[in-house]
């Protein structure tokens, strides 16, 4: 008879990877509320869970003694911690850098890449410009080896990393400039430009460039985007767009023969990068042209177009048109941390309290809101976007996307300050650690422990199976289920119960199942060794 190997749970009532007491199975035909398994059903393979490298990040915790820096490093990619085995950076500037408005190519004309170097990336931080800083030569080149040396020191040590850049060099675009700020009185419409005809095989190179960089610094990058963000962000910081088509033909001329044929043959190539309603005709265009498709790993998503929507649907369809091509979400956070919400935590007159701080129980209840809520301009359904429980976002939307062929999922910044920056536009957001840069008080927020919860149980290689919910009586969303099976049979269930009441359910595996409770408003892991 099967029995549970682990459970853990990390909850609103304080447990943080908790293990709880084992449960057998029995033989029989369960009723009531039933999540069945079927291992036999493989389904896509997983690349990881993780979180991403920002010079914020790297910035942040420049503020802390190099010893300190080092914990909170071991408790993000050690094997005692969340281990986490997927991850992003940015190529150049990005919201999340401190000062913004660089690349690594900015004397203008210089297409013969001259003039490149990825000296921004490891130029460190100055007492004198920014006190506080307890290490100047810390910063996002050598925060990402510093993963890779405690990574490089265990085992289990795959890391893979997605570089996506937000723009082109300036003088590449139409508009020479990084972004034209739009406001919400015009509806936002602002642009980031696009890419000059001219320069669409330079920039390829450029691209190209920062790969071989960053090998010579000893960083393999696994996988990269044409640019985050296509469709813009109305100019608001650094951007630049791509249609379907034209990133079609940007990869079919310039930047997938230049992949395939050198060093970097390797490296996985991600189109699209934006929210997951566009999916469908992202892939529709570009994994429908056969040459192009050929250079392409899969497409990369964000989740800013609700706040609760998983858009499962989308990706059902777009794996039942395009199989061989993997989905993986590179980008979600708490974005526009301390937008006022009616009644919410984050009244204005509250905000400087920052009751997102070292306080729980604002990450397990309704209190977040993001950039569209109570929207009013243009093509913005203020409905998708209500207020919501961070905890329940991540986990709602990692378990139910890969119980629909996601094969990884990445998070934003791993660690921001206690404000959710630095961020040189205002665009203040939550992260997985947050640190008081004042006071050196390091805050592993819930999210944390739900993103390692995942991270340490669903690793690279590790196939999803088929899952079956019967709810009896209860919501869609108040029990929420997927499962994966590794290489040594064990098999892993994510659960997350949004109620604030406990709730019993059966686990069936086969002809087998077990009475299991998964505590009020919880994640829980359930795993089988099969």
């Amino acid at each position: 008879m099967l029995s549970t190997k682990e459970i853990y749970v990390t909850s609103e009532s304080g447990d943080k990877m908790a293990v709880k007491e084992n449960v057998r199975f029995v033989r029989g035909e369960p009723g009531g509320t039933v999540i069945q398994i079927e291992p036999e059903v493989l389904k896509q393979t997983m690349d990881g869970i993780g979180s991403s490298f920002t010079e914020s990040s790297a910035f942040v915790l420049a503020h802390l003694a190099p010893v300190d820096r080092k914990e909170v490093m071991k408790k993000i990619y050690s094997e005692d911690g969340a281990n986490f085995s997927l991850a992003r950076t940015h190529v150049g500037a990005c919201d999340f850098s401190v000062q913004g408005k660089y690349s690594y190519l900015d004397k203008e004309g210089d297409i013969e890449l001259e003039s490149f170097t990825i000296a921004p990336d490891k130029k460190g931080f100055s007492v004198a410009e920014f006190p506080g800083i307890k290490d100047e030569s810390y910063d996002l080149l050598p925060m990402i080896r510093e993963a890779m040396e405690i990574k490089n020191q265990q085992k289990d040590n795959e890391l893979r990393i997605v570089a996506s850049a937000w723009t082109a060099p300036s003088w590449m675009k139409d508009i020479e400039d990084w972004y034209i700020p739009g406001s919400p009185e015009n509806d936002y419409q602002g642009t980031g430009g696009s890419l000059k005809k001219e320069y669409e095989e330079t920039y390829a190179d450029y691209l190209i460039r920062y790969l071989d960089a960053y090998r010579s610094e000893g960083i393999e990058i696994w996988g990269i985007t044409p640019v985050n963000e296509p469709h813009g962000n109305n100019g608001q910081w650094e951007s630049m767009h791509f249609t379907p088509q034209s990133q079609n033909e940007f990869i079919r001329k310039y930047l997938g023969p230049k992949l395939k044929s050198g060093d970097n043959s390797d490296v996985k190539l991600l189109i699209y990068d934006q929210n997951r309603d566009g999916l469908q005709q992202w892939t529709d265009h570009i994994l429908a042209d056969s040459l192009t498709a050929g250079f392409v790993y899969g497409t990369a998503v964000h989740w800013y177009e609700s706040t609760f929507k998983v858009y499962e649907d989308v990706f059902d369809r777009v794996n039942a048109k395009f199989p061989n091509h993997k989905i993986i979400h590179t980008e979600g956070c708490i974005d526009d941390l301390g937008k006022p919400a009616p009644q919410g935590i984050t009244d204005p007159e509250r905000f400087m309290e920052r009751d997102w701080f070292d306080n729980d129980s604002f990450w397990w209840n309704d209190n977040a809101t993001d950039w569209a809520y109570s929207a009013t301009w243009a093509g913005v359904t203020s409905e998708d976007h209500p207020v919501y429980a961070p905890v329940h976002r991540y986990a709602r939307n990692i378990i139910v996307s890969i119980d629909h062929w996601l094969s990884g999922w990445i998070d934003w910044n791993v660690v921001l300050d206690h404000i959710g920056g630095p961020n040189h536009a205002g665009n203040y957001c939550g992260a997985p650690v947050m640190i008081n840069t004042e006071t050196g008080h390091v805050y592993y927020t819930p999210v944390y422990y739900v993103l390692a919860q995942f991270s340490k149980t669903i690793r690279p290689g590790d196939r999803a199976v088929q899952t079956h919910k019967t709810l009896d009586g209860l919501g869609e969303d108040d029990l929420h289920a997927c499962a994966t099976l590794n290489s040594d049979n064990i098999l892993s269930v994510q659960l997350l119960n949004t109620t604030k009441k406990d709730l019993s359910y059966k686990l069936q595996i086969e002809d087998q199942y077990a009475d299991i409770t998964i505590v009020a408003n919880s994640v829980q892991t359930v795993r089988v060794q099969l």
